[in-house]
């Protein structure tokens, strides 16, 4: 239950009075409230002499200034920069969580967006550190998800830490060195597979639209498809290959009917809310005909027919993402020697729901 103004002030006092001295960080979130209102609590009680406020702490009166035991990686204060290419769909999460746990550490993050247009990378980079920031946390305008002839350079032009956010490069590539956090998109298409063939299925596809991680699902999908034994329909066109759904649409209706597909993964789980009424018009029922699951988690339970959908992790990205970010510049504040690289891959779960209705036909 929220506490009311005046038994926050009671609470912030008796753990002050407790502990001599704590970071307005570390009280704020004890206390479950924002650090922008814990500093007014606290400027509050500082105005009245009740306890005093040093170097992003706050002190019990009387405390010598040496007691205060502030922690090297204080983010008071801190700007931190980061760039995506947009904030809908997917980014919505990543750069909410973000924002939150960079201010959870009294610091605030300042956004910039590219519209995945590849040269506003650098353009942004450079203004968000102009403007003050001391680090980066960075989703390039990789087409791919992973750097191409020289993509990386701008990233290493800036003196200040950065981190990759849902996009990785290869080994030998420079941008293989900085710290990364993405979701494990391969590992959620083989658990999408993984319950196709727990249902019975035994010949699936794929649909996957162009983009970042198309080669990360694709790669998850393959693997899972050897591992289980399962036979693969393997002449899918992209999704909107033609600038609409036709072509997706006349795929699935043949797969179905000519080669004995029974489950299809589509990514997205946008494009699968389009193909699923469509579809139906064809004489193809979902699930009946064709268990479908969606890759990525956005609407997937708004559909007609609730979706089945891998959901990738994308709060814990963001949030990650900017705790690794913060630690990186406390290091470089504080001169100590950097900590090894991260690459962190954070496992996607899945969605239970109607799309994949039980076991495939028995006689598929």
């Amino acid at each position: 239950m929220r506490l009311h103004v005046d038994q926050r002030h009671e609470r912030v006092l008796e753990l002050v009075r407790e502990r001599g001295s704590l970071r307005v960080a570390e009280l704020a979130a004890e206390l479950g409230v924002s650090a922008v209102t814990l500093r007014r609590d606290v400027e509050a009680l500082a105005a009245q002499g009740r306890v005093q406020r040093l170097h992003g702490a706050v002190v019990w009166p009387g405390e010598e200034q040496a007691e205060v035991r502030e922690r090297p990686d204080s983010a008071e204060g801190v700007v931190i920069g980061m760039i995506v290419p947009t904030t809908n769909y997917i980014f919505v999460d990543v750069v909410r969580a973000a924002r939150e746990a960079v201010a959870a550490q009294g610091g605030r993050l300042v956004l910039g967006v590219t519209g995945y247009v590849d040269a506003e990378d650098a353009v942004q980079a450079e203004h968000l550190v102009a403007g003050g920031a001391e680090g980066l946390l960075v989703a390039p305008s990789w087409f791919g998800g992973v750097p191409a002839d020289g993509q990386e350079k701008w990233l290493f032009e800036h003196d200040v830490p950065a981190v990759l956010v849902e996009r990785s490069a290869p080994p030998g590539n420079p941008a293989a060195g900085l710290d990364r956090v993405r979701t494990d998109r391969a590992h959620g298409a083989a658990v999408a597979v993984g319950h196709f063939a727990s249902l019975g299925h035994r010949k699936v596809t794929a649909v996957m639209q162009e983009g970042p991680h198309a080669t990360q699902i694709a790669a998850g999908f393959q693997a899972a498809v050897q591992a289980l034994g399962l036979d693969v329909d393997t002449t899918a066109p992209n999704v909107r290959e033609h600038g609409d759904y036709e072509a997706s649409v006349d795929y699935l209706v043949e797969a179905v009917r000519e080669r004995g597909v029974t489950a299809a993964l589509v990514h997205s789980d946008e494009d699968a809310i389009v193909l699923v009424p469509r579809l139906q018009a064809r004489g193809i029922r979902v699930p009946d005909d064709l268990a479908l699951i969606a890759y990525e988690d956005q609407v997937a339970g708004l559909a007609d027919v609730p979706l089945t959908a891998v959901a990738p992790p994308m709060r814990a990205v963001g949030e990650q993402a900017a705790r690794l970010l913060l630690e990186r510049v406390a290091e470089r504040k504080a001169g100590r020697r950097s900590e090894p690289r991260q690459h962190l891959d954070l496992l996607p779960e899945l969605m239970i729901r109607s799309s994949c209705g039980g076991a495939a036909s028995a006689n598929r």
